[in-house]
């Protein structure tokens, strides 16, 4: 067993003998002590044991049982994943046929996905026989997948002592505040939030975890503000972690009056770009934000601001477990904690990782970003999306010939697009929008669009010579109608 897991597990019993009555996790309909958590946890993980080998899917929704399958597998060492709820059910059916996961521990809103993909339930587990070997690399412990950049989304293959050296930093950076009640916000698959547990737990802290319909969070970007708001006042949460989108949303409850900051005392935000405006809304209202970085790629976090050490406008400096340094071409390189490998891609042998971001240090090391290298945008929920994946669906609806997706930063994508022919009217484009849309994630789905004024052309700047779109000139040519879309 890896030293660092042996260590979890130690603190873990530690806190059940000096802590046995205290509530580790809430959930809607009950608590669990620190004693119970320790007992529950391996009598599931001597469960896992008794199976055949094999990866383990987990398809809870967020809540105590979730958390307690999750930590059985970590402790039985067998590679787990958990399928996103803010996938579509074809992007969760190919994690399933990837991963070749054998058992499952399912509620019935998964039940589908796991017949789909050749599952059925016994009598403790949803079963099927392995067909094939995945390739795990050697000393996986987690998949994690992707936003979904793609129609196939990529699995992350990450062992224990990447996952767990993240989990400890994360705890030592919250230390010098103190929070003793955390709020998880998002779904237990966003690795973020799933080592934002572990962290809690490492600290001894009461852990609140309901599912996200009980959150007010549908999707990858749907939220109930009252619904979402409320929870974190009647939770008392003290730490949590959240996404821009909903950094704004409490930001702006706070400004009106709505509530107050409470007893909030350290405030993580990350998984894509925080705007300063937003960072400089949050200090006057004396809500205490510390902005990070990092990438599934990478177990999670590599950089993070901390009290008594933060630039705002930056994503912090790099946590002690990592070495970061900056490309000739810009591009950030990260080694320690990364990943593997992909799962059915060779592992991952080199040094450094090169994460796809442009940055830049200060002088006192603190890093800061300049965007990406790749078309890939991040929305304000932190949705990886690759437009080009969103513009071929477009493209094949036969309606559209020419469609630009963006949305970076923003809690919705929108479209320019040019019809086939000049004829065809708004009203069928729009369905053509809606149709395409049915079969898209939440997340990649096109709520906004304008009709182009003319088609793009290699002529004025906006193609390629082989016909591809060339996005900052289009970004540029039609600002009046991006600026139009996004504030729609």
């Amino acid at each position: 067993m890896p030293h660092e897991l042996n260590a979890f597990r130690q603190v873990l019993q530690a806190h059940a003998t000096d802590h046995a009555s205290k509530v580790a996790v809430r959930g809607i309909t009950g608590n669990v002590t620190y004693a119970q958590l320790l007992a529950e946890v391996e009598r599931r993980e001597v469960w896992l044991r008794e199976q055949p080998d094999g990866p383990f899917a987990l398809a809870l929704e967020n809540g105590p049982e979730a958390l307690l399958w999750d930590l059985a597998a970590l402790f039985a060492e067998r590679p787990s994943l958990i399928l996103p709820p803010f996938f579509s059910a074809a992007q969760r059916l190919h994690c399933l046929m990837q991963t070749q996961a054998t058992l499952a521990v399912a509620n019935d809103s998964f039940a589908e996905d796991l017949r789909a993909a050749g599952f059925t339930p016994g009598e403790r587990f949803w079963e099927r026989p392995a067909v094939l070997d995945a390739g795990l690399p050697a000393g996986t412990a987690k998949i994690t997948y992707t936003s979904g950049s793609t129609g196939s989304p990529k699995g992350v293959c990450l062992s224990a002592t990447s996952l767990l050296c993240v989990a400890q930093e994360l705890e030592a950076a919250s230390r010098p505040t103190e929070p003793t009640k955390y709020l998880a916000v998002l779904p237990l698959a966003v690795l973020l939030e799933n080592l934002g547990i572990y962290a809690a737990l490492l600290a001894g802290a009461s852990i609140t975890l309901y599912p996200q319909a009980q959150m007010g969070i549908g999707g990858a970007s749907q939220v109930d503000w009252k619904r979402f708001l409320g929870t974190i006042a009647l939770s008392g949460a003290e730490s949590l972690i959240l996404v821009p989108q909903l950094l704004l949303g409490l930001v702006t409850a706070i400004e009106r009056g709505m509530m107050k900051v409470g007893p909030l005392r350290f405030v993580a935000v990350g998984g894509a770009k925080v705007a300063s405006s937003l960072l400089e809304r949050a200090e006057a209202v004396g809500l205490p934000v510390f902005e990070g970085y990092g990438l599934s790629e990478c177990a999670s976090v590599v950089c993070l601001n901390r009290p008594g050490d933060q630039h705002p406008g930056s994503v912090g400096r790099p946590l002690p477990h990592v070495q970061v340094r900056i490309a000739d071409d810009g591009e950030v390189l990260v080694r320690g904690s990364t990943l593997l490998g992909y799962l059915g891609e060779p592992s991952f042998d080199g040094e450094w990782w090169p994460t796809g971001d442009l940055g830049h240090f200060d002088a006192a090391g603190f890093l800061y970003l300049a965007g990406r290298k790749k078309n890939q945008f991040i929305t304000s929920f932190g949705r990886n999306v690759n437009p080009e994946w969103i513009e071929a669906e477009l493209s094949q609806t036969g309606v559209i010939l020419q469609a630009f997706v963006h949305g970076e930063g923003l809690p919705r994508n929108f479209a320019l697009l040019w019809p086939i022919a000049p004829s065809i009217s708004d009203e069928v484009i729009e369905q053509a929008v809606q149709q395409c849309n049915a079969g898209l994630p939440d997340y990649a789905r096109v709520y906004a669009w304008r009709r182009l004024p003319s088609p793009f052309s290699g002529a004025d700047g906006t193609l390629t010579s082989n016909g591809r779109p060339r996005r900052q000139e289009i970004l540029r040519r039609h600002q009046p109608l991006i600026t139009e879309l996004s504030q729609s």
